[in-house]
């Protein structure tokens, strides 16, 4: 694409979804000719995450050993992250910044266009997981920093409309961010005999996937409640878990494997910017099952089955009512499947790469 930048830093972590966004998105930049190198920060990845990176062309892992912004407790660690990230910018001869953490961006050095991606935050995570509550002073830095850089950014993205307005809400920005969805290109995986199961997939340990309503859902249910992800958070907070079928951390190929079978996917969360597990289970034509959330309503409306509230019978009920209906179920999942197929990795590279040239033109005019 004319104007698009040649070599990108972007960060990523290896602890959640951006993860999985920065790596599919560095791998679809790569076919189109760009090279990234993806600055690390936060706890080591797995030699998992680093077999797939490597295997990459045009592709670089650089693991700054500075700290994620949300697992630190001060601004200063924050700023000193930013500071290497400069410095790796001008040692790899970036065209430009791709931030996937707000914070970052408020004090990070440098005249090249910067693209923010909020994907989540302190702040609005808050408002999701305690409404009507104000944030904890302890995290008042945070969301400062996280106010700084959204406004010092070139461009500001989110991965959905409904998030977006949280962000400008939450921090009082006079633009709305640019709505951008993630996209994924699904895993080729044998066909398989589909399962009367019931399934769910995220960072169990955090509050707002409400892990404790679908134990007590999956209590209730004669059918398994499965659940992969990890119960213990890397700042050490944990969940207890009695019913639900705990499966750990899964693969790519396993967490494909898996919606492979078609089961039912569960999803409680009370704050979701857009969920890229529900998306790959949507690919897989999996009947979803979902929070009555504005995030899930703009993506899945019409294409899944919503429950609203935290009543474990509710969550039961829907789940069980699936499983044991079939021609609603594979009809369900068909419509997930079809709405799936609109976000795509091409249609999300495509358009961040369009961002990308149009960032690169505002800074040249500008300078």
């Amino acid at each position: 694409m004319r104007g698009a930048p040649q070599r990108i830093l972007m960060t990523v972590d290896a602890v959640g979804g951006v993860w999985r966004y920065s790596v599919d998105l560095a791998a679809a930049l790569s076919e189109a000719g760009v090279s990234t190198v993806l600055a690390l920060l936060g706890p080591a990845p797995s030699d998992a995450q680093r077999a797939e990176v490597a295997a990459l062309p045009r592709v670089t892992l650089v693991e700054t050993g500075e700290p994620l912004d949300w697992l630190t407790d001060d601004a200063v660690s924050v700023q000193h992250a930013a500071a290497t990230l400069a410095m790796l910018a001008t040692a790899h001869r970036a065209d430009l910044i791709h931030v996937n953490q707000p914070a970052l961006a408020a004090t990070l050095a440098g005249d090249l266009p910067m693209i923010v991606v909020a994907h989540g935050c302190i702040a609005t995570w808050w408002n999701a997981a305690r409404p009507g509550t104000p944030l904890d002073p302890k995290f008042e830095w945070h969301r400062a920093l996280a106010a700084q850089g959204l406004r010092r950014a070139t461009r500001v993205v989110a991965p959905s409309e409904s998030y977006a307005h949280a962000v400008a809400r939450t921090y009082g920005l006079r633009d709305l961010p640019v709505a951008i969805h993630n996209g994924r290109t699904p895993t080729p995986v044998a066909p398989v005999r589909p399962r009367h199961i019931a399934f769910t997939a995220g960072r169990l340990w955090d509050e707002v996937k409400r892990t404790p309503l679908l134990d007590a859902a999956a209590a209730r249910l004669a059918a398994p409640l499965y659940a992969a992800g990890a119960t213990r958070a890397p700042h050490g907070a944990s969940v207890p878990v009695e019913h639900l079928h705990l499966l750990g951390e899964r693969s790519p190929a396993g967490m494909a494997a898996m919606f492979a079978t078609q089961p039912v996917f569960v999803s409680a969360a009370s704050f979701e910017p857009f969920g890229l597990a529900v998306l790959e289970a949507a690919q897989a034509g999996c009947a979803l099952v979902l929070s009555d959330i504005d995030t899930f309503r703009e993506l899945w409306n019409g294409a899944a089955l919503f429950v609203a509230g935290d009543d474990p019978a509710a969550w039961a009920d829907a789940i069980a009512h699936l499983l044991a209906d079939d021609p609603t179920r594979v009809a369900l999942g068909a419509a997930a499947a079809e709405r799936g197929a609109h976000f795509t990795l091409a249609a999300t590279a495509t358009a961040m790469l369009s961002l990308y040239a149009d960032a690169g033109a505002d800074q040249r005019a500008a300078a």
